[in-house]
């Protein structure tokens, strides 16, 4: 017992050992930064700080667009995810793999793709102008920083939807059915309430990303939309404010775990398949 048990320990010690350095340590770091100046003294500054009109509106800007992101995402994956239910086993490893194909590319070529895209000479463009239609500007506009995020985030919410709903067991449906529901009436109160878990679990796979990202806000809004992730990256590398960029690290920590403690709540354990 006592050998199987040291044995066990030095299995887990590389993961434990990658966990301190890699998860550990760095918040550990974050939260030092962040309630210390420069000169390693304790203060609350680097928080007021945050305080002020200009971050209050950056923070106000990445939560509006993560928001919308999320909910465009959800309006998208809920009837894919419940079509692709409906397939046989085999078209349904087909749908999910060309889901998750985009995802396979590098996530700097498929916004660098984007930009060729929306930009006023771009594709989309050239084939407006080829009919006859003016041009629209679509580029550097906070319409392309949101598309770019469900894009590239939409995929996080169709897997955990199909998986919940490829468990629901399909006798309720035509219970459902044979108590006089419509189809619509079967969707919205058999389907919709079984597959919650699912939408938490997406929700926060789609919501978690889109407020953290600097990359999209940066290529496809030239700049022009400031986000959490920007500002992070300005601070870190140009401004050299470590303490003020970790402060804003932690607040943006905290949003992470409230939203990953509402996916805890209400995304029970019976509902398997749910991917976090």
């Amino acid at each position: 017992m006592n050998k199987k048990s040291l044995l066990q320990k030095a299995v887990a010690a590389p993961h434990v050992m990658w966990a301190v350095l890699f998860i550990i340590a760095p918040l550990f770091f974050v939260v030092y930064y962040a309630f210390t100046d420069k000169d390693g003294n304790f203060t609350f500054d680097n928080i007021a700080e945050l305080a002020q009109a200009s971050y209050l509106e950056i923070f106000l800007r990445s939560l509006c667009f993560a928001f919308l992101a999320t909910v465009i995402c959800l309006i998208i994956a809920y009837p894919i995810a419940y079509f692709m239910t409906k397939a046989s086993p085999k078209t349904q490893k087909i749908l999910i793999m060309l889901v998750m194909l985009p995802q396979w590319l590098n996530f700097l070529i498929r916004t660098y793709s984007w930009m060729a895209l929306l930009e006023d000479t771009g594709i989309i463009n050239n084939l407006i102008t080829a009919v006859g239609l003016d041009p629209v500007h679509m580029i550097n506009t906070s319409g392309a920083v949101i598309l770019g995020m469900v894009y590239n985030y939409l995929p996080y919410m169709i897997i955990p939807l199909h998986s919940v709903m490829s468990k629901i067991d399909s006798r309720l449906l035509e219970a459902a059915s044979d108590l006089g529901c419509s189809h619509f009436k079967v969707i919205t109160r058999v389907v919709f309430p079984l597959s919650m878990a699912g939408i938490i679990s997406g929700v926060t796979m789609v919501f978690v990303p889109s407020i953290s990202t600097f990359y999209i806000s940066q290529k496809l809004g030239g700049g022009n939309f400031d986000l959490i992730g920007d500002t992070i990256e300005r601070q870190f590398q140009t401004a050299y404010n470590y303490n003020l960029g970790a402060s804003m690290s932690f607040v943006l920590m905290i949003i992470i775990m409230i939203s990953m403690a509402v996916m805890s709540k209400y995304s029970g354990e019976d509902d398997g398949g749910v991917i976090v």
